[in-house]
């Protein structure tokens, strides 16, 4: 699996938010702009948290697995990539959401006159900062989980095998 990329996740999120401002402008001049849950930056905040204790688990097993204590308690080769797809797949859907909540925001920075827009307009900042830590979270793992890399080269007083 390749490395995620800060510039894939931005443009995810760009791309999300711009569509999303322009849709949320379509829909408010239609009628009423659905609201931004309260739920939302609480889930986000959930899964960055679930993400961050993953990684530490993972960076102290490994550390000690090298460090070859005698408690050490090894890392399931399967269960670090588990972990890595969890933290991919996490970080594109948080930069998506967060685009999604980010150009709804921005509309509703239009409208903070009205009480209810604007609690609907914090919720929709926390989201986006709740996304942007599941993706500190998200990379933080992926870096963790990293192997070494491969040189193709034989070490040296070694013939390549014919």
């Amino acid at each position: 699996m390749k490395q995620l990329r800060i510039r894939v996740l931005a443009g995810v999120f760009v791309v999300a938010g711009v569509l999303s401002w322009a849709g949320a402008r379509l829909w408010n001049s239609l009628g009423t702009l659905p609201g931004v849950p309260v739920a939302a930056p609480i889930v986000l905040a959930l899964i960055a948290v679930v993400l961050f204790a993953t990684a530490l688990s993972l960076r102290a097993r490994l550390k000690a697995q090298r460090e070859r204590r005698p408690d050490a308690k090894g890392v399931d080769p399967m269960m670090a990539a588990r972990a890595v797809v969890f933290a991919h797949a996490s970080a594109l859907v948080a930069a998506l959401v967060s685009g999604v909540y980010g150009g709804t925001g921005v509309l509703l920075l239009e409208l903070l006159d009205i009480p209810a827009r604007r609690d609907q307009a914090i919720y929709a900042g926390f989201s986006v900062l709740a996304g942007f830590a599941v993706i500190a979270a998200a990379l933080l793992l992926e870096r963790i989980c990293r192997l070494p890399e491969d040189d193709d080269t034989p070490p040296t007083g070694t013939e390549p095998a014919a």
